[in-house]
C-alpha cells in the first residue's frame, strides 16, 4: 500500500481512500483504460457499416485500408462481406488494424 498526498490539505493518505480522512476532500481517480479495446467509437461504426458497408467505408475508418479498398471494389464482397462485417460490429467482436476491439463503451 503506498501513500499520497491530499490535494487541499497537503496531508499523507493511503492511495486507496476515495477522500482524505483529515479534510474530507474526495479524491479525483484516473478511468481505468483496457488495453485490448480500440479507441474508435463503436456507434459511428455501425452506422458506417450499416449505410456505407458496400463501399468498405468502415474498414478504412478502422485503419484497414487493404480490406477497404477490397470492400470497394467487390463492393462489400457482393453485399455478404459487409453482411458479416456488421453482425460483427453489432455483436462486439469486431477488431481495428490494431487487432483491439470495437465494443460498445
Amino acid at each position: 500500500m503506498a501513500l499520497i498526498y491530499c490535494r487541499e490539505c497537503g496531508k499523507q493518505i493511503s492511495d486507496q481512500a476515495l477522500s482524505c480522512p483529515h479534510c474530507g476532500c474526495t479524491l479525483a481517480r484516473p478511468a481505468e483504460v483496457d488495453p485490448n479495446k480500440s479507441d474508435k467509437d463503436w456507434l459511428t461504426c455501425v452506422l458506417l457499416s450499416f449505410f456505407l458497408g458496400g463501399l468498405g467505408i468502415h474498414s478504412f475508418y478502422v485503419g484497414k485500408n487493404t480490406v477497404g479498398v477490397v470492400q470497394l471494389i467487390t463492393l462489400g464482397g457482393c453485399g455478404i462481406w459487409a453482411l458479416i462485417d456488421f453482425i460483427m460490429i453489432v455483436c462486439g467482436s469486431y477488431r481495428d488494424a490494431d487487432g483491439k476491439l470495437i465494443t460498445h463503451k
